[in-house]
Parts: structure tokens; sequence; C-alpha cells
């Protein structure tokens, strides 16, 4: 009987553990999210599994043209969280017309138009918009730009909004891909 306690005794021990460790990652590490919707299309599609890291935006500010996860402050009865890409950083004057994405900043005042590879050159961004973005705001748009509700709708991001930056696709199985900053 004594073995059979302590046999006991040490697989709660490690279903503790265990719990706690999953309880720490999924709370401070790495969250799961799933994509609802066709906003992100041709990179991310609706029934993604993702996992997002909640722990770099801590360290350092959100980069061109990552993938972030956020939750949307415009219906505050119910917490819904969008994935869209960041394509204006703090400081930054965006300017959309004329199905391009044009950046004005320290770097290029007469402002650059945005080369985005990661979507097919045929994909046109439509709608206009144009925004100068405080020290705490980043402009995001959908990679589906004809079908993606934005910051061309509802204006800039705060930082406080976002939950973590998008680092591995798990599902399906066939898609599986880790996702990075691509390179201007």
């Amino acid at each position: 009987m004594r073995r059979f306690l302590v046999g006991a005794l040490e697989v709660f021990e490690v279903a503790l553990v265990a719990l706690g460790a999953v309880f720490l990652i999924r709370n401070f590490l790495v969250q799961p999210f799933l994509v609802s919707g066709s906003s992100m299309v041709p990179n991310f599609y609706d029934g993604d599994y993702l996992l997002v890291d909640e722990l770099t935006y801590h360290f350092r500010m959100p980069e061109r043209g990552e993938v972030a996860v956020f939750e949307y402050d415009g219906n505050p009865e119910e917490k819904t969280y969008f994935i869209k890409r960041v394509v204006g950083l703090p400081g930054e004057l965006i300017k959309v017309s004329d199905n391009n994405v044009v950046i004005t900043n320290k770097e290029h005042p007469e402002g650059f138009v945005l080369d985005e590879v990661y979507l097919p050159r045929e994909l046109l961004t439509s709608g206009s918009a144009e925004i100068v973005l405080d020290e705490d705001e980043y402009f995001v748009l959908g990679d589906n730009r004809s079908y993606s509700f934005d910051s061309r709708s509802w204006g800039a991001l705060k930082s406080n909004s976002i939950v973590g930056l998008v680092r591995l696709r798990l599902w399906p199985l066939t898609s599986i891909r880790a996702f990075a900053a691509p390179e201007y």
C-alpha cells in the first residue's frame, strides 16, 4: 500500500509540474490563435492555427512587415482579436492612395512606396487614408486588401492593444511554417 501511495504522489507531482509549465507558457510566452475570415489571404487562411509569441514585444517594438495579433477595441462589449500586418511605425506619415502605400519618415522625408514582397504583384491596395502616427501607434493592413477591415477604416492601432507576434503556423499540417519580418 505504501508503494502505491508513493507512486501516486510521484504521478501527482509530475502532473502538477506539467500543468504549471503549461500555465506559464500559455499565459506569458505563447498563445494559440485561430484565423477567422479572409482578411490575410493569401498568406493566412480561415482555420489556420497559429502560435503567437507574447514575449518579443516586451523587449522590442514591432517591425515593418511583421504579422501581429491584437485586441480590437472597436467593440468594448466583446473581446475581438485581429491579425494584421504592421505597415506603418510610430512617428511616420502613412498615405494610401492610387493602389500604393507611401511612407514618409526621418530616413525618407520625400516618402517611399512600400514594396510589399509578401503580396502577389497583381494585388492592389484599395481605398485611401492619410495619417500621422503618434509615438505609440502603428498602421496595420490585412494582406487581402480588398476585403480587410484595418487601419484604413478605423485608424491607428495603439501599441498597448498588441498581443503578440505571429511566429508559427501549425495547422493545416501541409502548411506548417515559421514567420519572420520580410527584408525590404
